[in-house]
């Protein structure tokens, strides 16, 4: 296998890894909430510690990437990410796991913020950049559902330590590789464009905003505590965006929205996460609290939507993509995951899985393996090599935030519903089954709305076409 093919093999393994890591642990939290005492409120933790971590310092490892190098920033947080793992594995209570998966979702983000960068520059030509491009789309469209099928195989055959440790050979064996692979990068020097005071803002900001997210399931909304969080959260963004427009070195360049390419990208990115993030845990419980599967079987339920996507985004996206344009194939992608969700939102509580839940998810899966790589190609499109760094690290933030909001708009949502229904006298499988149906005809709004932002908002240029990105 040539070098180069090696290096994206490494890349994408780690993205893979990172992807998945967030909801590996969501079929063992049962385990883990007796092996080590978790309350209902507390066990949420396990979850939200990694994601606050991860989402908040994507924005800021991104630009790292570009000072310092991404290789280097690289091999810093997949070592950093490794070692947690191992950490989070051996954890004996409560406040152990919850520190380590916060360390986890830092050492994650350093080494996911910068791959998408690192595979640009890696293949600059068109067509073999938009080939890598639908490769590093499938680790992050299927990495999700990967890991539930692996949290619930490993929980099931062996125990939730492994959820973890299962990491441990992975991390390894991609660091002896990218180092000897990945090539080094000087990048531009901290002297040159260090914005401390940008990187704080942003940083409490986005972890602030994502800590208010996850919170308001238990707060609600209307809760002063919510409203407070938030207001603080908002203020420290656009405290973060003044900055960067009068800073001579900012750590997000706001010349890169004028991109509409990667502006658009960036908006698409968050209501089509939002509305596919939370599905996944709605239809564990459907799956579980409804259907009465077990933890493995849950797992396994779930493998048609990343075998769909593997096919589409590694065999078929990147000739869609050049033979229709970016725009028309995210377009017609995420049409087709809106008509899955609107599907879902039809489910019964005497539901069957063949007939109500398996067609959609293989729908889904087509229209998101076509669907990812075009997005990201058009998140990318445009950049220069000094910015493709923060970037990479901004598509990436954007679906962190997307999955922290639709997680908490539709989980509240469902609860709401069946907590309505229950109390006026409903049975709990038609109670939870109908706060189900709120949530997926949610989703299948958001999704609805990610098809007219692309439609209007993103060019409908061919890759070949579009303004490549830049290499030195």
């Amino acid at each position: 296998m040539p070098r180069r093919a090696l290096a994206l093999a490494v890349l994408t393994a780690v993205s893979l890894m990172v992807v998945l890591d967030g909801s590996i642990v969501a079929v063992a939290l049962p385990a883990i909430q007796n092996d080590l005492g978790f309350t209902s409120s507390s066990l949420a933790w396990v979850v939200n510690a990694y994601l606050i971590a991860f989402a908040g310092l994507l924005l800021l490892s991104g630009r790292l990437g570009d000072l310092l190098g991404r290789k280097r920033v690289f091999l810093t947080g997949l070592g950093v990410f490794t070692l947690a793992s191992l950490l989070s594995g051996i954890a004996q209570d409560q406040t152990q796991l919850i520190a380590f998966r916060f360390l986890q979702g830092a050492g994650g983000a350093l080494a996911s913020a910068v791959v998408l960068g690192m595979i640009t520059t890696l293949y600059p030509e068109p067509r073999a950049r938009a080939k890598a491009i639908g490769v590093y789309s499938f680790t992050q469209a299927a990495g999700s559902s990967i890991g539930l099928i692996a949290g619930g195989t490993l929980t099931q055959l062996l125990d939730w330590h492994w959820t973890f440790f299962v990491n441990l050979p992975i991390g390894v064996v991609a660091l002896v590789m990218a180092v000897r692979l990945l090539e080094t990068d000087r990048g531009a020097g901290l002297r040159g464009g260090t914005d401390v005071i940008g990187a704080g803002l942003v940083t409490g900001g986005l972890m602030l905003l994502v800590y208010t997210i996850v919170k308001a399931e238990e707060y609600t909304w209307a809760d002063a505590r919510t409203l407070g969080l938030l207001a603080v959260s908002l203020l420290l963004l656009a405290g973060f965006v003044l900055r960067q427009a009068k800073t001579s070195e900012p750590l997000l360049p706001l010349r890169i929205f004028r991109v509409r390419a990667v502006s658009g990208a960036n908006t698409v990115m968050v209501l089509m996460v939002a509305g596919l993030f939370g599905f996944q845990f709605i239809t564990a419980l459907y799956l579980q609290r409804v259907l009465q599967l077990d933890a493995l079987s849950t797992g396994f339920a779930f493998l048609p939507a990343p075998v769909s996507i593997a096919v589409m985004s590694l065999v078929f996206a990147e000739k869609l993509n050049h033979r229709f344009g970016a725009r028309t194939v995210l377009v017609t992608g995420l049409s087709l995951v809106a008509l899955a969700l609107g599907f879902l939102a039809t489910v019964e509580a005497d539901g069957n899985y063949a007939t109500d839940v398996l067609p959609a998810l293989v729908l889904m899966g087509v229209g998101f393996g076509a669907a990812m790589p075009a997005l990201m190609g058009q998140a990318m499109s445009g950049t220069s090599p000094a910015d493709a760094g923060v970037a990479s690290g901004l598509i990436n933030t954007t679906q962190q935030i997307g999955a922290a909001v639709g997680t908490a708009i539709l989980a509240t949502a469902a609860a709401s519903r069946t907590g309505s229904l229950l109390a006026e006298g409903v049975s709990a499988p038609e109670a939870l089954t109908s706060g189900y149906r709120t949530a997926y005809a949610l989703s299948a709004g958001l999704l609805a709305l990610a098809v007219f932002v692309a439609a209007v908002a993103l060019r409908g240029r061919a890759p070949q076409e579009a303004s490549p990105v830049m290499v030195a």
